[in-house]
């Protein structure tokens, strides 16, 4: 084959990886839009959607008002913690070449709420704005912990020992944070139906405080993709193609830890949602982090949504919090991926 044959061929393959990345997203998008009617309409109650309509538009009924007032701020809170915690693991997975990477698995949720739950038990922390800076040094806290634990003796911060080193700081985290709250029945109730990781009662008054920390975390991660692809080829590597290594660290985990941080304040700590979409992503769009990264967004709030209507749905009248039914999925994926990978290779 001659040099323009094979430059001809390259660009076709270009063109048709292309093409097919563009046709998924079309699917994620139109799919995330049913996944919003869907939530919109469907719960422990059925509503019509004339009422849905006429909530919309501002009518005085009184179905109408309880869709707009309950269920369009709760599918927004979905759809940005969703995105944020499928980002959130892409990011992970790609700054420590960790294929188990995930916001709770590494500890990050879990030291997150830890910090809450100190704030709220030692110090009578009550505001949301308080709430989100705690949440967020916690987040970073344990992060930095986990990887200074895993960097530890020969060969550095191996995928395997990071995965150790976080999931013994998460249960660590989680251990303190109950012997915390025991002794305290006055914030108990409360504390413990948070820290299972829900979005009920989601209000646009509790949403926006959320979105500059949102934001910030969107925009350091999508800025860090090329650097992650960089990374993937391994340091010497990356370097040598003119990557600052260690800055390509820390800004796309600063922005990780903004996600969680921010998402754990007021949904409390959601599992594996983080795990399980960037290994879904890479089987649609591949290991590019510049598709990756916007795929593991949409794809997050995607799964988060199913999750809530599922557990509205399976508990009627009563409702399932979106963090156990993450866990009934998540858990199981897990099980799968450490089989697929097996300890040794990772």
């Amino acid at each position: 084959m001659t040099g323009a044959t094979a430059t001809g061929a390259g660009f076709v393959a270009l063109r048709r990886s292309r093409g097919r990345r563009l046709v998924w997203l079309g699917v994620v998008l139109a799919v995330l839009a049913l996944a919003c009617l869907v939530s919109v309409s469907l719960g422990t109650r059925e509503v019509a959607w004339a009422d849905i309509a006429a909530g919309v538009s501002g009518s005085t009924d009184t179905m109408a008002r309880a869709v707009v007032a309950v269920r369009v701020p709760r599918t927004v809170l979905a759809v940005l913690a969703g995105a944020a915690l499928g980002l959130a693991g892409a990011v992970m997975q790609g700054v420590t070449r960790n294929p188990l990477a995930d916001p709770g698995i590494l500890g990050v949720n879990a030291g997150a709420a830890m910090a809450v739950v100190i704030g709220i038990a030692w110090f009578g922390m009550q505001t949301l704005d308080a709430f989100l800076w705690t949440a967020i040094f916690g987040a970073g806290l344990a992060a930095c912990f986990v990887y200074a634990i895993g960097s530890l003796g020969r060969g550095g911060a191996t995928p395997l020992k990071l995965a150790l080193a976080g999931a013994a700081t998460a249960i660590a985290a989680s251990s303190f944070t109950v012997a915390i709250i025991l002794p305290r029945n006055d914030i108990a109730g409360g504390v413990r139906a948070w820290q299972v990781g829900g979005i009920g009662g989601a209000s646009f008054d509790a949403i926006v405080p959320c979105l500059p920390f949102l934001l910030a975390g969107l925009v350091l991660c999508l800025l860090s993709a090329r650097s992650l692809n960089l990374l993937a080829l391994g340091d010497d590597a990356a370097a040598g193609l003119g990557a600052h290594v260690v800055w390509a660290r820390v800004a796309a985990a600063l922005g990780a830890v903004l996600l969680c941080g921010a998402t754990t304040a007021i949904c409390g700590p959601i599992g594996f949602v983080g795990l399980v979409v960037p290994h879904v992503c890479r089987l649609l769009v591949g290991v590019d982090h510049r598709w990756l990264l916007p795929f593991s967004a949409l794809t997050g709030a995607i799964l988060l949504i199913g999750a809530d209507v599922i557990g509205r749905v399976v508990a009627r009248p009563s409702e399932m919090d979106v963090g156990i039914v993450t866990a009934f999925v998540g858990a199981p994926f897990f099980i799968w991926i450490v089989r697929k990978r097996r300890v040794r290779d990772l």
